[in-house]
């Protein structure tokens, strides 16, 4: 007898052996005992999922026999006919070849006629978004209105190429991917059947190389059977189908904890020598990180597609990880993925992306920061040269002097950094007491507090001057007078044509007058050290704006 492939001789009969399509065999069968049957169905869904299959079943259940509760009897005559493709009143039309508005034209003119044998004329077209749009136009007044006797299935992967016009005459049903555990589930029962011994790691490669498909998965299925016999192993699996090891993904994640460059690089000419597809490697390693991703966010492995052996790997590959650092890796990931499609050296651009993974540094834990912080100020520590602590959430940077007292000054967000000497600084001098009758100006530490706001209030006003003030940085107050830093001269020159302006808004923001001195490059007065040196921030600090982009208040 001539062979028969999986995919044909396993092809669902009833609505019952229809797998992962629940919700449109039990809707048809319904319809079918309520005799509620539409004249037209349009079935959607990707490819290999049973659309042309069901279209089939609910052929011979109209024109079976003897029907039991909606199901076919697949023994009659009728039945036979139809399964075998020998039916003169069942039509499978190939959309694709038979597109033009002609074909149609004849469709129309035989629909009027009775069915020949049959119950029903019912009318398969599959790839029904391949026909033109003229033919689509002469199909929709025999769509709508229909002879009592004829059944419309059409069957489309790209239902959104179907005019509204066809879509509104039927109903629709969208098949769904089918899921790997009921592909996995399908694949053994036939494998039982078939007398074929295979692992449980090999139906999950199978299955999941099947991407959902059952049709995909069961030509694979027929593919490995043919190079490994009935004895099919997970190992025969991945060599039949060239399938990148998961092991080699661990490697991966491993070489990224202990950044080693190195075994990177060896790592990437184990790929080529293999022969691996390197754009496959890298969606398999998209699925690893997002694997260990799942576990870090959700501290459960039952959102992972793999075997119970590597769910316990990967619960203890997370651990090494946090989902922030993950999260940076798989967007690098995907992005290398598009690039290597358009790449004119994919090797290089494989083992730069890889280099640049490795040399990813790790995000600094807010919460360790936060607390290092906490300890720092309760022991009231400095650095070995009088590095500034930060005093609280809302404070500015506190120096400790040398009578023991703290002195708070406040930076703005785009003030420089403090400077660095091993000279402990002394307390500025206090300014004497203006005269009752002097008119009150604006203090250092209400106008670092309230920068920001007569920054958003220039903004408010005039976007494009509040953008560049924003760019400033307040360095000095001095007798009501605000001391502005630019970058550059194109700022200076703004501001300095913008101060009277400048001036109106802070009196309504500060309510007290105020005037401004801009200049360039300008470092804030008592943030110099005896030496002229600039300081460094503490290394903590220092983290937090390059990990987490932390600012002073």
């Amino acid at each position: 007898m001539t062979y028969i492939v999986t995919a044909r001789k396993w092809r669902p009969t009833t609505f019952e052996d229809v797998v992962g399509q629940q919700h449109v065999s039990l809707t048809l069968k319904n319809a079918i005992q309520q005799n509620r049957l539409g004249h037209a169905y349009i079935f959607s869904g990707p490819r290999g999922v049973g659309k042309t299959t069901v279209a089939r079943i609910l052929a011979r259940v109209l024109n079976c026999a003897k029907p039991v509760d909606g199901t076919p009897c697949n023994e009659c005559e009728s039945c036979q006919e139809i399964s075998s493709g020998r039916n003169v009143d069942v039509f499978e039309i190939d959309g694709a070849s038979n597109r033009g508005v002609e074909e149609i034209r004849n469709l129309r003119e035989a629909v009027r006629y009775a069915p020949a044998k049959s119950k029903y004329k019912v009318y398969i077209i599959d790839e029904v978004h391949m026909l033109t749009k003229e033919a689509f136009n002469a199909l929709l007044k025999t769509l709508e209105e229909p002879p009592s006797h004829v059944l419309f299935v059409f069957a489309t992967t790209e239902v959104h190429k179907v005019p509204p016009t066809i879509l509104s005459r039927c109903q629709r049903f969208d098949f769904r991917r089918i899921a790997i555990n009921d592909i996995i589930e399908r694949l053994r029962l036939i494998a039982k059947e078939e007398n074929i011994t295979i692992e449980d790691d090999a139906l999950l490669y199978i299955a999941k190389k099947g991407d959902g498909s059952m049709r995909d998965a069961q030509s694979i299925f027929d593919q490995v059977v043919a190079f490994s016999g009935t004895n099919v192993t997970a190992a025969l699996v991945l060599e039949t189908l060239n399938i990148v090891d998961q092991d080699l993904y661990f490697d991966v994640t491993d070489i990224l904890r202990n950044r080693d460059t190195k075994r990177g690089l060896q790592l990437i000419a184990r790929i080529v020598d293999n022969g691996y597809d390197m754009r496959e490697f890298l969606a398999g390693l998209a699925e690893h990180v997002r694997n260990l991703l799942t576990i870090t966010t959700t501290n459960s492995s039952d959102l992972i597609e793999t075997s119970a052996e590597y769910r316990k790997r990967y619960q203890e590959e997370a651990r090494h990880f946090n989902d922030v650092d993950l999260i940076r890796y798989l967007r690098a990931i995907i992005e290398l993925h598009k690039d290597l499609r358009y790449s004119s050296q994919p090797r290089i651009r494989l083992e730069s992306g890889i280099i640049e993974l490795i040399k990813m540094e790790k995000t600094a834990d807010m919460q360790t920061l936060i607390n290092r912080l906490d300890e720092l100020k309760k022991n009231n520590v400095t650095d070995d040269g009088g590095i500034p602590i930060r005093g609280s959430a809302h404070a500015g940077w506190q120096t400790t002097t040398t009578n023991g007292t703290t002195n708070t000054s406040p930076v703005s967000k785009q003030s420089p950094p403090s400077p660095v000497t091993n000279v402990v600084r002394e307390q500025p001098p206090q300014k004497p007491v203006q005269p009752s009758d002097t008119p009150k100006s604006i203090s250092a530490e209400e106008a670092f507090a309230r920068w920001n706001e007569f920054v958003t209030a220039v903004k408010t006003s005039r976007i494009n001057l509040g953008s560049i003030l924003s760019q400033s940085a307040l360095v000095d107050v001095d007798n009501g007078c605000l001391q502005l830093s630019c970058e550059n001269d194109f700022q200076l020159n703004t501001l300095r044509r913008n101060k009277d302006y400048l001036s109106k808004i802070s009196e309504r923001v500060f309510g007290i007058p105020t005037s401004f001195q801009i200049e360039k490059d300008k470092i804030r007065r008592d943030n110099k050290s005896t030496n002229g040196e600039k300081n460094k921030e503490h290394p903590v600090i220092e983290t937090m704006r390059r990990e987490l982009g932390a600012e002073p208040m």
